[in-house]
């Protein structure tokens, strides 16, 4: 079994990572305080941590959602994103995460006068500052910001607008979000359409809490290139007495036109999308060879860490430091940064890191 230290100083890629679904609880306190924010269940940033985790678990996309309403309540000013979103950095960053994509729907942060590009530009203002403080510190990490639209607004098209006029300054896509049920991604083609006349690049949340109509939906008539959670692909994979495996149409398309899946196991089990880590999809998907990918979702809400992720993963399911190195080439291989850069990250970064990491463990079995 992989020991956390290895697994912390192995350099990970992080695809589904939610701004709003990542703040230091003490972070909220601070800013709650700093700018009025009246709703908080409680000033203690422990007390706080443990009730935004006990509300996220209620097996319920719509109620795990719901725990949201009070770390988007303090991202209302352009201090308090930048201050969150520079320690969402710094914090993927120390935890061994080289490369990230950490998304937010910024209409959600213009309930006090902020434009969308404001909240957009503060996000990457945050990233900036957070990134140099890890390199300071030893541990340099690439960051770039996802532009996600909720799907149950109707604001997509100008929140795609926007993601388009900063994708030279650190974003590189668009994305929507939200309840999935009731809200079909077809809803959103306008604004699918206009980043795809830009040639810019789409990953939509589909499969998570609604089944195969969503993935299918996302894929051909909205132009997915990832899915977001997509756990529900297993519903079209069925799995013989005599152990065969049989794909349907839709699990071959996805598994032959290498469509990236950003699975996020622990926040699964939370939603309710699974019963447990034990029972959740990534297993049998990793094993057919579809394109995994291994992330947090909600870091706060989930009480997670992309270390903690795969220390779950290898715990579960022994996938040890190979499996590892594979998740997170898929992840780079999967990422919206030019190919120049994520050639690098892997040539450079990934693979030498891991080659270390086999290294020390090759001397520590073959003895003195």
């Amino acid at each position: 079994m992989l020991t956390i230290d290895t697994i912390q100083r192995a350099p990970k890629a992080l695809l589904h990572d939610h701004l709003d679904g990542g703040l230091r609880p003490s972070t909220i306190v601070d800013l709650a305080a700093e700018y009025s924010y009246q709703g908080l269940p409680t000033t203690d940033p422990g007390e706080l941590a443990a009730w935004i985790r006990r509300g996220a678990d209620r097996k319920s996309l719509e109620l795990y959602l719901e725990t949201f309403v009070h770390t988007v309540g303090v991202l209302q000013e352009r201090d308090a994103i930048i201050r969150v979103a520079a320690e969402c950095a710094e914090d993927l960053a120390a935890d061994g995460v080289v490369y990230a994509e950490v998304r937010y729907a910024p209409e959600l942060s213009t309930e006090r006068k902020l434009t969308l590009d404001e909240v957009i530009d503060a996000n990457l203002e945050g990233f900036r500052i957070g990134a140099a403080r890890g390199a300071a510190a030893g541990h340099p990490i690439t960051m770039k910001v996802l532009v996600t639209a909720m799907r149950q607004a109707a604001r997509s098209v100008e929140v795609a607008e926007a993601a388009i006029r900063w994708r030279d300054a650190g974003v590189v896509g668009f994305d929507i979000a939200g309840p999935e049920a009731g809200y079909r991604p077809t809803r959103h083609l306008e604004a699918f359409d206009r980043i795809r006349h830009e040639n810019f690049h789409i990953t939509i949340h589909a499969g998570e809490s609604f089944g195969l109509p969503s993935i299918w939906e996302a894929l051909q008539f909205c132009g997915a290139e990832r899915l977001g959670h997509g756990v529900r692909i297993v519903d079209d994979i069925s799995v013989e007495p005599d152990g065969t495996v049989r794909l349907g149409r839709l699990a071959a398309f996805v598994r032959d036109r290498r469509v990236p899946l950003e699975m996020c196991p622990t926040s699964n089990v939370h939603s309710g999308a699974v019963a447990s880590v034990g029972e959740h999809p990534v297993d049998l998907l990793r094993r057919l060879r579809f394109r995994v990918t291994l992330n947090t979702d909600n870091r706060l809400m989930s009480g997670v860490s992309v270390s903690s992720e795969f220390a779950t993963l290898d715990e579960t399911f022994g996938i040890g430091l190979g499996e590892m190195e594979w998740l997170t080439i898929n992840a780079m291989k999967s990422a919206f940064a030019p190919f120049d850069e994520r050639l690098a990250l892997i040539n450079e970064v990934v693979k030498p890191g891991y080659a270390h990491l086999r290294a020390e463990q090759s001397r520590v079995v073959a003895g003195p």
